[in-house]
């Protein structure tokens, strides 16, 4: 048992600078101007992310599991907790692009001050298996944020009418388009168990393992594309009532949604905005940045269905969870030689709503609320996008976003019974 221990302690030194080291290498391209800017309240600053996945690790291993650890700064609790309730007040997250202080300066100084402790932690062998798993816990919350980073650049560069780049060549493709060819994977169904085995890290949410009762169908094997949803365009699916849920309809007419978020119609064509700028679409790629609303109103105008989460993951779960950031390649790529991308291009939405599963219990104490409060209007999303980090991916991975969201890099994949 000490040897265990002893190992999963060195692993997580090791990962945790790994993890550490992407948030800054993220953040690095940005001006400290750009990493104060916030345009929307759904979207966070830079440095606000840097210093939060940092107060994390020093608000739930060092200070209370740490004996002489002293806090950075007595301010930082308030400005920088996400939503946890059992830890006090907070700053307002519409409000967080006020903070002009700390500056990034400061934010760097925090992170230096808490990677010093937890190096110092995590050598002297004093964290339990228990306080090990908030150190996993946190690993996994900060790629969580890694990627909410690029989403965040990526919303906030948009709103600029010079449409600046975050790297430049990112989005360009590089070899010849082919059209996606139409395949179905087909499942017999059944009582099947579906959730996280217990087998390495997951999240209270993709637990308990349960049975469920799944009817035969089909899971398309690629996923939707801009080409294809050129297609839905020209047949009028954004001014077709008939396709909508009705809170869907409401927020196409209210929002005036005529493409997916960061398309627009330039002289030649469709554009789209990546991390890279602006550039053409490009047919053979996933589309990306569609809401559930589009999704499901796509999936009718096409005569199918989204999957639900269950059909998935039954057809996922043996397929190995590859892809994610490539620093030179943050948008979704078009399919190479019928690979059906399950994971690292765009998260893809299900028909399935974002509630516990049977049995499911939220964690004792604040990191309980980390998913279960979430769990009430907000549908599953499964699979993995290219911002998401690597080894950040497995089949039983419960995404989840409000049905209107359009700022993650979201697409699709269709069903059929």
């Amino acid at each position: 048992m000490a040897t265990t221990i002893t190992d999963r302690r060195a692993g997580l030194a090791e990962r945790y600078l790994s993890v550490r080291e992407l948030t800054e290498r993220l953040a690095d391209p940005l001006s400290a101007e750009d990493q104060c800017i916030q345009s929307m309240p759904d979207v966070s600053p830079t440095k606000w992310h840097r210093a939060h996945v940092t107060w994390f690790f020093e608000t739930f291993v060092l200070s209370p599991h740490v004996p002489d650890y002293e806090e950075f700064d007595s301010a930082f609790g308030f400005l920088f907790n996400s939503y946890y309730e059992a830890v006090g007040p907070r700053h307002s997250r519409p409000h967080r692009g006020l903070l002009s202080r700390p500056g990034i300066g400061d934010i760097a100084m925090y992170r230096h001050h808490v990677d010093a402790a937890m190096a110092a932690a995590l050598a002297a062998g004093s964290l339990n298996d228990e306080v090990l798993a908030l150190v996993e816990l946190g690993l996994n919350h900060e790629q969580q944020h890694q990627e909410l980073l690029l989403m965040d650049i990526k919303h906030v560069f948009a709103q600029n009418p010079l449409g600046p780049a975050y790297r430049d060549g990112i989005g360009r493709v590089t070899r010849a388009e082919s059209p996606a060819k139409e395949s179905w994977i087909s499942h017999p169904g059944g009582i099947v168990e579906v959730g996280h085995d217990g087998r390495g890290f997951s999240y209270d949410n993709e637990t308990p393992r349960h049975r469920s009762l799944v009817e035969p169908f089909e899971l398309s094997g690629s996923l939707v594309t801009c080409g294809e949803w050129q297609e839905f365009i020209d047949d009028g699916g954004y001014r077709r009532s008939d396709l909508w849920l009705s809170d869907g309809w409401a927020v196409v007419n209210a929002e005036d949604w005529t493409t997916p978020s960061y398309w627009r119609r330039g002289e030649d064509g469709f554009e789209v905005f990546t991390l890279g700028g602006w550039r053409p679409v490009t047919s053979a790629e996933p589309v990306c940045h569609v809401s559930y609303y589009e999704a499901d109103a796509f999936a009718r105008w096409s005569g199918a269905r989204l999957p639900t989460e269950q059909e998935w993951e039954l057809v996922v779960a043996s397929v190995p969870a590859d892809g994610g950031i490539q620093l030179d390649g943050l948008h979704p790529r078009p399919s190479n030689g019928g690979d059906p991308q399950f994971f690292g291009q765009v998260w893809q939405w299900t028909s399935s709503a974002y509630l516990p599963y049977p049995g499911f219990a939220p964690a004792p104490g604040a990191v309980g609320e980390y998913n279960g409060k979430f769990m009430v209007n907000q549908h599953v999303l499964r699979g993995s996008s290219c911002v998401t980090p690597v080894g950040h991916s497995r089949p039983t991975y419960r995404n989840f976003f409000p049905p209107a969201a359009r700022w993650p890099f979201t697409g699709l994949r269709l069903a059929r019974s």
